[in-house]
């Protein structure tokens, strides 16, 4: 029996061979991945890359301890955000119409928006954690 053949809109020639479009987006895919991942792996080679023997900073108070605390939750709410907005936009701009894929694509600004929320709202938090430790400024 033979199989059936999709319409020409449904498959992709590609070097005299045809692939279907889902093989396409999981090769595409597997690209952006392996490249949001070597970024990642060159930031954290640089972030080494500092003399393991010396210090980098001593806390002089728990004003500075929550201070800093801060600014580590701030940065990485903010630079997962960045990363969520970026992969949905991607997943955006390669949907080609397929409704599936743009819901999947606005659900991903959404996050992206929850994480510059709450990163926007971690000097309130630990403001509040300022005020029960009792620490204020």
């Amino acid at each position: 029996m033979r199989r059936p053949q999709f319409p020409r809109t449904h498959r992709a020639h590609v070097a005299g061979r045809t692939t279907s479009l889902r093989a396409g987006r999981i090769r595409r895919w597997t690209f952006v991945g392996s490249a949001v991942l070597a970024l990642c792996l060159v930031g954290a080679t640089s972030a080494s890359a500092v003399d393991a023997g010396s210090v980098l900073a001593l806390a002089k108070s728990v004003n500075e301890v929550l201070d800093n605390i801060r600014n580590w939750i701030m940065g990485i709410l903010a630079g997962l955000a960045t990363v969520i907005l970026s992969l949905g936009g991607v997943r955006y701009l390669m949907a080609g119409g397929d409704p599936g894929e743009v819901e999947k694509a606005k659900s991903a600004f959404k996050s992206a928006g929850w994480g510059y929320g709450l990163a926007a709202l971690a000097p309130l938090v630990v403001a509040i954690l300022k005020g029960i430790v009792g620490t204020g400024d």
